[in-house]
């Protein structure tokens, strides 16, 4: 995990506006809004560094504990309306009925289902 404890911010603030920025579709300008009303002044190119800087490192770590899988699973595709946009969506499920994982593409194509698989490689097919 990257080094935050050079930042004048505590980690927890840090790690709030990232997860705010990735969750939920806000603008950079929005999260400085929301921090200053909770009284914490930062600026909006401030919290672009941190999610360009951190973010990764998270995902990294995110994917190394995620649960691993049994050894059956299932690949599930369909188009679904997003924002009044059509979408592809890609879906690993377990034999539970579980999601594993997801892709959501703007088309079907083989790029999309190569890059759905490229972060699956340890699963069994």
């Amino acid at each position: 995990m990257a080094n935050m404890n050079r930042s004048p911010f505590d980690n927890d603030i840090i790690l709030l506006s990232i997860h705010w920025y990735c969750r939920y579709s806000l603008s950079y300008r929005d999260l400085e809004e929301i921090l200053e009303e909770r009284g914490i002044e930062v600026d909006h190119s401030i919290i672009n560094r941190w999610v360009k800087r951190y973010t990764p490192d998270l995902e990294k770590n995110f994917r190394k504990r995620k649960v691993p899988t049994g050894g059956s699973w299932r690949m599930d595709e369909t188009y679904v309306k997003v924002k009044g946009k059509w979408k592809y969506l890609y879906l690993a499920v377990d034999k539970e009925g579980n999601t594993i994982d997801f892709l959501l593409t703007s088309k079907r194509d083989t790029v999309a289902a190569y890059r759905f698989f490229a972060n699956h490689q340890k699963l069994t097919f």
